[in-house]
């Protein structure tokens, strides 16, 4: 039996290839028994992501079963897949498992949302019975795992996007960020991600203001925050202890003079402007003014360069957790094929006792000598135990299999 990782990511495939082999929650309801039913998997679980789309499974199937069944589940030419799929068994399927539920497999290095992803992933074959045994301890394990990575190491720390790295900078200049005033100039999906990360850090008090107001008024509703208009940023800038723009205007739209007039609204408290838009949305010369603290998305690409530094070395040091794991799972089901073969051969010695055994009971009630039924009893039951095992002797010696042959001499021996 074999663990199998199967899938394709966007290191390995592009945006339209990885739409055409990704499975909507729809589709998976009838995905996942279809994979179950082909021969030779025993268990699976389908993962399916914008970023990727992976199979896990346990069982006796193959590489190439498997990429031929995703292939012809959505249609595409099995060669094109076939280019693109990426593909692990055991030991590598089981780290491919801890790294990506870690995060070290991501777009964006140590990005947390994956971790969810997979256990929803996982929750969903669950209640289909599509995990059993194996794939339980898996999953479960994987879980584990992916906590420590993020407990022992700092791969999850530091901001390696300019949107999470606006939000960082705020945070360490205002100390108490939730009772601060923002106002985001832009609605476009940077602006986005900037309020989400602000709401996630309790951010209570979001102005958005945009060139259209239904723009502003779709981020705004999502946020719990205010729309506005550009035309409104004199009045607005007063209002706000940060300012994040990223418009896609070509000339500024913040001018030091605006600035100026909002720092004296303000009776000179302070201002923090971040300015994420290329070209830029803020005048350069708003950095001469006291109590203006500028930052361009040059600055903060310094520190994303710098974080993501950080990043990649604690992802060695991930890795040597992810190693240590994966090993004691590769361990455990080393034992449980130990422990499958022992049962097995259990079963198949005491079947054929038990027979020999009926046989002589029955010779017994028909008036046969004790004597004569045990020879002959004894005589049958060494013959069937060694049956096989002769056999197999004769074989690897026609062969000159000697790994064989050196397995039945130290079984003999240790006999003795």
């Amino acid at each position: 039996m074999t663990i199998f990782a199967l899938g394709v990511n966007h290191k390995t495939a592009s945006v339209s290839l990885r739409e055409q082999v990704a499975f909507s929650p729809e589709q998976l309801h009838q995905a996942l028994p279809a994979l179950r039913e082909q021969t030779g998997v025993a268990e699976a679980v389908i993962l399916s992501t914008c970023n990727r789309t992976e199979l896990y499974c346990h069982g006796v199937a193959s590489t190439d079963m498997l990429i031929g069944w995703l292939a012809g589940y959505h249609r595409i030419p099995l060669e094109q897949l076939r280019e693109h799929c990426y593909a692990y068994e055991d030991g590598a399927a089981i780290e491919h498992l801890m790294a990506v539920a870690s995060g070290l497999d991501s777009l964006v290095l140590g990005e947390p949302q994956i971790l969810g992803q997979v256990k929803q992933a996982y929750q969903f074959a669950r209640n289909q019975a599509s995990v059993g045994t194996v794939l339980e301890r898996l999953f479960q394990s994987t879980f584990r795992v992916a906590k420590t990575v993020r407990s022992e190491t700092k791969v999850g720390e530091n901001a390696v996007s300019v949107a999470f790295a606006a939000v960082n900078l705020a945070r360490q200049i205002f100390a108490e960020l939730p009772e601060s005033r923002v106002l985001l100039v832009g609605a476009g999906d940077t602006a986005e991600l900037v309020a989400q990360h602000l709401t996630e850090h309790g951010v209570k008090q979001l102005m958005v203001a945009n060139r259209t107001l239904a723009r502003a008024s779709a981020v705004a509703e999502r946020f719990q925050g205010q729309a506005h208009t550009l035309g409104e940023l004199p009045e607005l800038l007063p209002q706000a202890d940060i300012v994040i723009s990223s418009t896609a205007s070509p000339l500024p739209i913040i001018g030091k003079g605006l600035v100026e007039k909002a720092l004296k609204a303000r009776k000179r408290q302070p201002i923090l402007l971040i300015d994420l838009a290329v070209p830029r949305d803020i005048e350069e010369q708003v950095n001469e003014l006291d109590d203006a603290f500028l930052y361009t998305v040059d600055d903060l690409q310094g520190i994303i360069t710098e974080n993501l530094r950080n990043r990649e070395e604690a992802a060695a040091d991930a890795k040597v957790i992810i190693a240590e794991h994966s090993e004691a799972f590769t361990a455990w089901i080393r034992q449980l094929d130990h422990v499958d073969v022992i049962r097995d051969f259990r079963q198949r010695t005491e079947q054929m006792a038990e027979e020999q055994l009926q046989r002589a009971r029955n010779q017994l009630a028909a008036g046969k000598s004790a004597d004569d039924v045990l020879g002959e009893f004894a005589q049958r039951l060494t013959k069937q135990f060694l049956h096989q095992p002769t056999r197999m002797m004769r074989e690897a010696g026609a062969a000159g299999d000697f790994e064989t042959l050196a397995v039945f001499q130290k079984l003999i021996a240790d006999d003795e």
